[in-house]
């Protein structure tokens, strides 16, 4: 059996990794902590979670996370998990990252959208934890940065097209809208019911940290460096991402090009699919760690549409961390993660 912890667990991606974990046929949740809830039980800040999980929020300790797991997931903020991560490291534990300190290659790009790096030398090692991309880049790793949840939903959407030279990559422009959830658990005006409930706003336009993210993966995908137009927006729904990429296509392709370049891109992909008559919805892969990627060629314009749908809680961040965990420990890339979405 598997020994895990959560470093962070009082959030959003806390709950979720609990929840899907509960179920993890191999894996055995060892230790959780908090500071904010340091000595209380996972179940009573999480009701839900009774009969389920009644263990302790402890103090975070690396030396004691690595005795008790044989991989931690470290859902802290940015910042906070580069000054445990080493630590973890040396006391042998693997690690999935669920913050941004660790998913980019190049400690200035990091530095330029989010702050100083302590351990730009981990950067090295570090894999990108996209598997449809680096499936087996993630399975030698000790490692890996998990994706942000709107990097996911775009880079899924669009990564055929890139890959196989069918769109011009300098074309990209990404428009993405997510659930509330997104933001965290914690108190703030901007999601307070009030501000939110019959609105729908853009937010960060220009300036969202996911940016690079998105650009990186792409720019490894077309051998290029690549800028990329994101604008992501604030919808009245708990949880959800459903993004909108829009490409020039090369002259000549055809919308059954597009849909040969989708079917082999994503043929071993178990957590894509592909919809080929409809158009996906949130609704569709709520609770799931599935991806849905529907696509239309606009031969007025010469664009290809591409529409992606995630939950962002679970494919978006702890269902892919768990999946991630999966390949870095050699077991079924789908194991803990079987079940159906929710729907309604």
């Amino acid at each position: 059996m598997l020994r895990v912890a959560i470093a962070g667990a009082s959030g959003y991606t806390g709950f979720e990794l609990v929840r899907l974990l509960d179920r993890h046929p191999h894996a055995e949740l060892k230790m959780i902590t908090s500071r904010v809830h340091r000595g209380q039980r996972l179940d009573k800040v999480y009701p839900a979670l009774r009969k389920h999980c009644d263990l302790v929020f402890e103090e975070p300790d690396p030396e004691r996370l690595a005795a008790e797991a044989d991989l931690v997931f470290t859902a802290l903020p940015h910042r906070a998990a580069m000054d445990m991560i080493p630590d973890l490291l040396k006391g042998g534990a693997k690690v999935v990252d669920l913050s941004a300190d660790y998913r980019f290659l190049d400690a200035t790009v990091y530095e330029a959208w989010y702050e100083p790096h302590k351990t730009p030398e981990l950067l090295k090692e570090a894999v990108y934890g996209l598997p449809e991309l680096h499936r087996e880049e993630i399975r030698n790793a000790r490692l890996v940065g998990n994706p942000g949840c709107y990097p996911t939903s775009v880079i899924l959407a669009v990564a055929p097209l890139v890959a196989g030279k069918l769109a011009d990559p300098r074309t990209l422009i990404a428009d993405s809208k997510s659930g509330v959830s997104g933001a965290g658990r914690g108190v703030s005006l901007t999601v307070h019911f009030c501000e939110v409930n019959d609105g729908f706003k853009a937010y960060k336009v220009g300036e969202h940290r996911h940016t690079p993210e998105i650009e990186q993966e792409l720019s490894r995908l077309a051998g290029e460096k690549l800028v990329v137009t994101f604008t992501p927006h604030l919808v009245p729904m708990s949880r959800g991402i459903l993004s909108t990429v829009y490409a020039t296509v090369v002259q000549g392709v055809t919308p059954e090009d597009i849909g040969a370049a989708y079917e082999s891109y994503y043929r071993n992909a178990r957590f894509v699919r592909l919809c080929r008559a409809e158009m996906p919805t949130t609704l569709q892969v709520r609770g799931s760690n599935y991806c849905d990627i529907g696509w239309r060629l606009d031969s007025r314009t010469g664009r290809a549409v591409l529409i992606a749908v995630i939950d962002n809680l679970t494919r978006g961040a702890s269902g892919q961390a768990i999946c991630n965990m999966n390949i870095m420990c050699g077991l079924p890339e789908d194991c803990g993660l079987q079940d159906a979405p929710w729907q309604p």
